[in-house]
């Protein structure tokens, strides 16, 4: 009987392992790729800027207050404590908040 180059159990973790990279894979992308999309994202959040009260009910994208999961879970069109993502330097010329508020009211764009 010849013996195998590698033991049954560790080809069997070999075997798993390879699975398990390809069904986590990157999706075809290179390291490079994925490092780029991270990247081209976190510079347009960092363009964006957090604005409370001017999302429609279930149009949040993140935060509705106590007992909410997240984006998309306001309960009421211009909620006060959920906020969207705009761009920076416009919130408060649309009449949303940069922080939390109390109310519910719409917002009401400034002039000038």
């Amino acid at each position: 009987m010849t013996r195998h180059p590698m033991p049954l159990p560790g080809f069997a973790a070999a075997l798993a392992g390879a699975a398990m990279l390809a069904a986590c894979g990157s999706g075809g992308k290179s390291a490079d790729e994925s490092r780029a999309e991270a990247s081209a994202k976190a510079t347009e959040v960092a363009a964006k800027e957090k604005c409370y009260g001017v999302a429609l009910k279930g149009n949040n994208d993140c935060k509705a207050g106590p007992g909410t999961t997240c984006a998309g879970t306001s309960t009421v069109d211009y909620q006060g404590n959920a906020w969207k993502y705009v761009d920076v330097g416009s919130c408060e010329t649309m009449g949303g908040s940069l922080a939390e508020r109390a109310e519910n009211t719409p917002p009401a764009a400034q002039k000038g």
